[in-house]
């Protein structure tokens, strides 16, 4: 019987998340330093140089990566291929922070006007530059908030400088930037089950 790929997930809170569908194949491993969720690893993502490496297919970070400082991202992306295996890639997903400048300018929005309204309730520009106000008040937990930002042209040199190869950008989710790093490049069947089409 053939062993199932298997990817970690930083941050996710839990397993009852929402994952992409190509991943439901896959074992899921979920790290956070929330004991709450019950995480497989309980581990702070900037520690993941101290885990075994080569142990993951795949590492998926769906806003995470926003509530570190800039300058530990780089120990974080470095930790992200030091468990990767060799071929392995990333999925991150963070707030489009250069589509939010955008809209700013243009509804000439306030920092504590709407930008939108989720399913959590209305999220102000100041929720998605330094983190879900009403959440980091209820909880009292200051990791829910935002320490850094990102835009297409910064997140993708961050991973080119962390080491990661091809890095490959499309549509998000709503205000979302969505980044795949590669090691060095996709491969024939990472093309495949992330449909991918790769730049000319």
């Amino acid at each position: 019987m053939a062993i199932p790929p298997k990817f970690l997930n930083v941050g996710g809170g839990s397993k009852n998340v929402w994952l992409p569908d190509y991943l439901h194949g896959f074992d899921h491993c979920l790290l956070d330093i929330d004991p709450r969720g019950e995480p497989d690893l309980l581990c702070d993502a900037r520690e993941l140089a101290t885990q075994k490496p080569g142990q993951f297919d795949a590492i998926y970070c769906s806003h995470n990566l926003e509530h570190y400082y800039s300058h530990e991202v780089p120990t974080v992306l470095r930790g992200f291929l030091h468990v990767l295996k060799p071929g392995g890639f990333v999925e991150i997903r963070v707030p489009d922070i250069g589509a939010l400048f955008v809209e700013v300018m243009k509804r000439q929005l306030d920092i504590d006007d709407v930008v939108y309204t989720s399913g959590r309730g209305d999220i102000r520009v100041l929720d998605m530059l330094y983190g879900y106000g009403p959440e980091i008040e209820s909880t009292g937990q200051d990791f829910y908030a935002h320490k850094t930002g990102f835009t297409q042209k910064s997140l993708a040199r961050a991973l080119k400088s962390a080491g990661f190869g091809m890095r490959i950008t499309r549509p998000g989710r709503e205000r979302e930037l969505l980044m795949y790093g590669f090691t060095p490049r996709p491969t024939a069947s990472q093309i495949k089950l992330l449909n991918l089409k790769l730049p000319d």
